[in-house]
């Protein structure tokens, strides 16, 4: 009997809680004359992905999107296991035997290495842990950022640079508004960094960053931005991009950065300089971060149209004591599971998962969505036409009978399963309970929420779940 009906439900599970699983989970659900059971599983007792863990703490607007996830979770055929580990708690073989099919949703959770010598130098860290700390995920909260020192350079012009900036620049006044983790507010506060430089291997024109992202650096409390009028000046290619219209982002950028440029520095606390068209060879010092070294880069037109930076002969060294690489994120292979060791993504075509491409094998059942599907690309909104190609797939895939055929397809079997192993699952409902009380610390503090940031105190807040609770939420 093909699954979808009442009585022998398409059962899925979705490993990952961020966007793109929930847009996955979403679009299952919504299907008509079709039973859905889809369970969501997360290493974390938290779910959300990103936007709790990774977008930046003075975006609350942002953190909204959550409620359209919460609506999704709020369907009977939606059941979220938190605190289980795909590869230890749960295996692709466990998965073979209780599900008809398999969504990875998984993220991109690691970042990529510059290539330079002294990138491991203490004082030298990727921008995804400094970003993770400051967001209180449980597996960043014992990191240590020396805040001591007074110049800072962050590698990459994208929007995680550019929050990573903001947070080290924003007023006491202005954190205290925000949901950062408590412990990142109290080192903050101590915090001796006064300049910032944020540098960009392209020009102006080819950075990553948004036009709310740039024009928010204008707009600190206590920070002056320096552009520098040479770092704006254009190659022919990219002023007929801006020319020809082509661009609008792009143009609204050059914009903001010209109107920097023009500023006169007003002597306040803290100081943003940005500066285009500079690579980092190396970074400098004996038994931690003491210098930058630059070189001045040209852009120029390869046969693809596509401009690429290449160096010239001209350098600069610029003292700082720290540094954060804000140069991508890659995803991390999982157990049992194809991984391109290149890309940092899970091969697939349409979201169908292969063992390689482009001439890879099937893996029957196998799916994938977001950030360890295409690569780290897009904002949160990105997400929902992704996830929506590969569970149309996997309807497709439904309908020609080429899906999984699990043995005991059912939740029960699964609950038993966790349960033999120990596992002690959070439920969504749970996780209500956790975001009530982060809330209620936070209203005490005049704050959004203050996060519970260990897992342990997490579970220790839930206490024992009873012995006589029903099957799933």
């Amino acid at each position: 009997m093909k699954p979808g009906s009442v009585s022998h439900p398409l059962r899925v599970a979705i490993i990952g809680s961020g966007p793109s699983g929930f847009y996955a989970a979403e679009h299952l659900l919504k299907q008509k004359d079709l039973t859905v059971e889809v369970d969501m599983f997360d290493r974390l007792p938290t779910p959300f992905g990103l936007v709790r863990g990774g977008v930046a703490p003075d975006h609350q607007k942002i953190k909204t999107v959550t409620k359209v996830y919460e609506k999704t979770a709020e369907h009977p055929g939606f059941r979220f296991y938190g605190h289980v580990e795909f590869g230890r708690d749960i295996t692709r073989e466990d998965i073979g035997r209780l599900y008809h099919a398999v969504i990875y949703a998984t993220g991109a959770q690691t970042d990529r290495q510059l290539g330079v010598p002294g990138e491991d130098l203490p004082g030298s860290h990727p921008a995804t842990e400094f970003v993770a700390w400051y967001n209180g995920h449980p597996d960043f909260r014992d990191c240590y950022f020396d805040l001591s020192q007074e110049s800072v350079a962050v590698i990459g012009v994208g929007n995680v640079a550019m929050d990573v900036a903001r947070i080290l620049a924003r007023s006491l006044d202005e954190l205290h508004q925000t949901d950062i983790a408590e412990h990142a507010l109290q080192a903050l506060e101590k915090s001796r960094v006064r300049t910032i430089t944020i540098i960009g291997r392209r020009g102006p024109v080819q950075a990553a960053f948004t036009n709310p992202e740039i024009k928010e650096l204008g707009e600190l409390q206590d920070t002056d931005v320096v552009a520098f009028p040479e770092d704006l000046e254009l190659d022919p290619a990219s002023e007929a991009i801006i020319g020809a219209g082509e661009d609008k982002v792009a143009a609204k950028n050059l914009e903001y950065l010209h109107e920097f440029a023009a500023r006169t520095p007003g002597g306040r606390k803290h100081r943003i300089v940005l500066r285009f068209l500079f690579s980092p060879v190396e970074i400098i010092g004996k038994n931690r971060v003491e210098a930058i070294r630059l070189v001045r880069n040209e852009l120029i037109l390869d046969e693809s149209g596509r401009l690429t930076a290449h160096p010239t002969d001209q350098f600069e060294t610029i003292p700082v004591g720290l540094v954060f690489r804000s140069v991508g994120y890659r995803g991390v292979e999982l157990p049992g599971v194809p991984f391109n060791h290149s890309w940092g993504t899970i091969p697939h075509h349409a979201g169908r998962v292969m063992t390689h491409v482009p001439e890879g094998e099937r893996v029957v059942g196998d799916y994938v969505v977001g950030w360890i599907k295409r690569g780290p690309s897009g904002v949160i909104g990105t997400n929902k036409p992704d996830s929506i190609e590969t569970v149309n797939a996997l309807l497709e895939d439904l309908e020609a009978g080429q899906v999984l055929t699990p043995a005991t397809p059912e939740r029960t079997e699964l609950e038993a399963l966790l349960k033999e192993r120990g596992v002690r699952w959070v439920t969504f409902d749970d996780w209500r309970r956790l975001d009530a009380l982060e809330q209620a610390i936070g209203a005490e503090m005049g704050r959004p929420r203050v996060k519970l940031t260990t897992v342990d105190e997490m579970l220790a807040a839930l206490g024992a779940r009873p012995e006589a609770e029903p099957v799933g939420d």
